[in-house]
Formats: C-alpha cells, structure tokens, sequence
C-alpha cells in the first residue's frame, strides 16, 4: 500500500487495547478530589441527599433540558433512580461535596464504547449549591482525567442545541465544538436538535494542565474569586468555537 493511499484511508492505530467500561472499575480513589467527590449512584444513600438539594431550585430549572423531572417525592426520584441508574450505561454517579458529605449532583458515562475508544459525559444536574462553585469544575475534571487516563481517545458532551448555559460549559470545559444534529430526538413531547462537543486523547496533556493550574489554590483569592478564567486557559486547545457563544 502506498503512503499516499494510506493516508486517504486515515491514520493507523497500531496496537489498540480497549479501555475498561466504568462498570469494570471498583472506583477507590480515582474520583477524590479536593472539594467533591464522585462515588457510583446509590438509591438507598444518595437519595434523600440529591433530593433535598435539588428541591432548593424552587422553580425546577434544572430539569428543563433533562429528558425526565423534576419528581414530586425523594421516593419518586428513588423509583427512578432504580429503573435507570443501575445499569453498566449509562453508569451514574453521585457528586459528593467533601466539606458536608452530602450528595449535590449527579452525572454520568453514556454512549460508552471500549472497542472505538469513545466516551460521552452526560445526565449532569447540578443542585443550585454546586452549580458555579470550584467543585462543579472539578467534578467534570475527575470525569474527564478518568476517562483519559483508562485509555479512551474521544470523550464526548451532547445537549440540546438551545441550552446555551450547557454549550458554554463545554466550551469552557475545552471541548471543540463539533455541530448540532437536527431533529435528533423528542424529548418531553418537543423537538431536540442537538449540540455536539468532543476532547481528543492528543489534547488531553494540554487540558490536564490547564484544570490543575485552574484548581490550584493560588488561582483564587482570599474571597475565593479566581483570577485567571479557565475559558482562558482552555482556549488555545479548542479546534473549533461555537459560533453562538459570544467571544
């Protein structure tokens, strides 16, 4: 075969091991970090927690772009829990605050794909007290380094196309924009195209470097404000913006 041919049929993986699905991990100390922690979802532990900080979003914003809630009862949200969180994809887990113990959030692996080197992050809610804090920031970097360190080459975001508080955390997050898929779905009886947004395994070194340095305590003040942004940090890596965020 030919050089130039070769190149027309894209570039070569030698030696490819599939990563491990979340499922295969016993998920020690790989999701600890310094302000939350990621531990799999649990009904039976994490409910009564998710359930108390997600009520504290009065009028139930954080469930408008989900595909199911808000749940009228901790036990609803339990049922839930256990028809959709158990199972190897998606692969759910709790967001832990580490200064209470107390789960905020939760988020997930899905569309989890070992032999393509694939992975989405996904179902993320966030209880108003997470939301916009230094721990919401590193819970996606736990998720983020995880996936990267196990071996995976493509780790993914997807939202609908008219959240556009989701398409700035992905690009802040610095992930490329890659396009909006039309109709993709219909989600709670409404049409859903869809926003579409990867890291690759060659931008990870740059991407690690730029949440260390963004987490690190003298990247905030004593109020606890930051001084360099992460979208400033992140931004040499994106091989594509998304052209309805404002610059």
């Amino acid at each position: 075969m030919t050089a130039q041919k070769a190149d027309m049929l894209g570039v070569p993986v030698p030696n490819w091991v599939a990563p491990p699905s979340p499922n295969q991990m016993q998920w020690a100390d790989e999701m600890q970090g310094r302000y939350v922690r990621l531990e799999p979802l649990n009904a039976a532990r994490h409910c009564d927690d998710l359930f108390a900080a997600f009520v504290a979003d009065a009028k139930n914003q954080i469930w408008d772009y989900l595909p199911y809630g808000p749940f009228a009862t901790a036990a609803d949200l339990a049922d839930w829990m256990r028809a959709t969180c158990t199972k190897p994809t998606p692969y759910f887990f709790a967001i832990i605050d580490q200064a209470t113990h107390r789960a905020v959030g939760v988020s997930s692996y899905l569309r989890i794909n070992p032999d393509s080197g694939s992975i989405e992050v996904g179902h993320i809610n966030f209880a108003p007290q997470l939301q916009s804090t230094i721990g919401a920031t590193e819970a996606m970097y736990l998720m983020m380094r995880w996936a990267f360190m196990a071996g995976y080459r493509r780790y993914e975001w997807k939202c609908n196309a008219l959240n556009l508080k989701s398409r700035r955390a992905a690009q802040r997050l610095g992930l490329s924009y890659e396009g909006v898929f039309r109709q993709a779905t219909i989600s709670k009886g409404r049409n859903r195209d869809t926003a579409w947004f990867a890291a690759i395994d060659a931008e990870w070194p740059s991407l690690q470097i730029a949440f260390e340095n963004w987490l690190h305590a003298e990247n905030f003040d004593a109020a606890g404000q930051q001084k360099r942004s992460l979208s400033a940090m992140t931004e040499a890596v994106l091989v594509l913006r998304d052209p309805m965020l404002a610059p």
